[in-house]
């Protein structure tokens, strides 16, 4: 297929965009590198630099299918400047699936989050849970699930939202590399070495067993890999969507130990109040996944660290 990554030179599309290649696929990256960056764009790639109101610049009827991974998705941001959400993530994106209907592209994959689910009401989240994000992130990537049910059902738009939760892991010399980096892996394993600043635990009176936020983490070729069966999947008229996770969480304190474990080093860390948005605890079923995609993660989380170290 030729496919259109967009945001594929961040960090999870570069490893998508890579994974499409080597599956034999035709690829064209779409990033303006606001986040992303312009050595992840892999050869063989084909890089058009700009936004998603660019879109219908490289979209045409020769064109398969769009990846969609180009977003704004800091929780804390979202809560001090919804507006940029707003905008970067719910408009951009009526802009992007107004360009494929014109195009004549009919096959999305949605890179959606957990963050929709908002605080969970059961141990793990299936995707019947309802949807009530507390942040104008979940609640901007949930506008756009809406958007997709509602293009599919009137245009016959072939769509996929995978709703995921904390990714780590690196692939082949890509790994993260966010400013400002938030995610909790590679400022421990940042702390660890000695290249950064102490880490910081953003609260501990949860209501967790040991008081700290539970999440779910997925390694990126376990994800990489749901896009491209996503892809391959997707029907005709229907808005599909399937959580990505491992079923099993793991609590701050938990990956604190882990990396420990893996480097052989402390992690100097410093405990502060709750962020804004962040719920206690994020755990996904993908029993979905499994059953009607065949996917099927296959890295722990001691994989996830030892794979970002290896690439720190």
């Amino acid at each position: 297929m030729k496919v259109l990554v967009t945001g594929g030179a961040g960090y999870i599309g570069s490893v998508v965009a890579q994974q499409l290649l080597r599956a034999g696929h035709e690829v064209i990256v779409l990033d303006d590198l606001s986040k992303g960056h312009a050595d992840s764009v892999l050869p063989g790639a084909i890089w058009h630099p700009g936004g998603l109101e660019d879109a219908a610049e490289v979209l045409d009827p020769s064109v398969d299918a769009v990846i969609h991974l180009a977003a704004k998705s800091l929780v804390g941001e979202s809560v001090e400047h919804p507006e940029r959400y707003w905008h970067g993530n719910v408009v951009a994106s009526l802009g992007l699936i107004d360009a494929m209907r014109a195009a004549g592209v009919r096959r999305m994959v949605f890179s959606s989050t957990a963050a929709v689910y908002g605080s969970p009401l059961t141990e793990t989240i299936a995707e019947d849970h309802p949807a009530a994000p507390i942040n104008p992130y979940g609640a901007s990537k949930l506008a756009i699930d809406h958007m997709l049910s509602a293009e599919a059902k009137a245009h016959g738009l072939a769509a996929v939202s995978l709703r995921y939760f904390n990714v780590g892991g690196a692939s082949d010399g890509l790994s993260e590399r966010h400013d400002p980096e938030t995610h909790l892996i590679p400022n421990l394993l940042k702390a660890a070495a000695g290249h950064g600043d102490t880490a910081k635990l953003f609260g501990t009176d949860y209501p967790t067993p040991d008081g700290t936020a539970v999440r779910d983490y997925i390694h990126i070729l376990d994800l990489a890999a749901a896009h491209l069966q996503a892809m391959e999947w997707v029907a005709p008229g229907t808005h599909e969507i399937f959580n990505l996770g491992t079923g099993v969480g793991s609590s701050v304190r938990e990956v604190i130990d882990a990396v420990e474990r893996v480097t052989g080093r402390s992690v100097p860390v410093e405990e502060h109040p709750r962020r804004a948005g962040d719920p206690a605890t994020l755990v996904a079923s993908g029993q979905k996944a499994r059953e009607v995609l065949g996917w099927q993660p296959r890295h722990s989380l001691e994989d996830i660290i030892r794979d970002a170290w290896n690439h720190l």
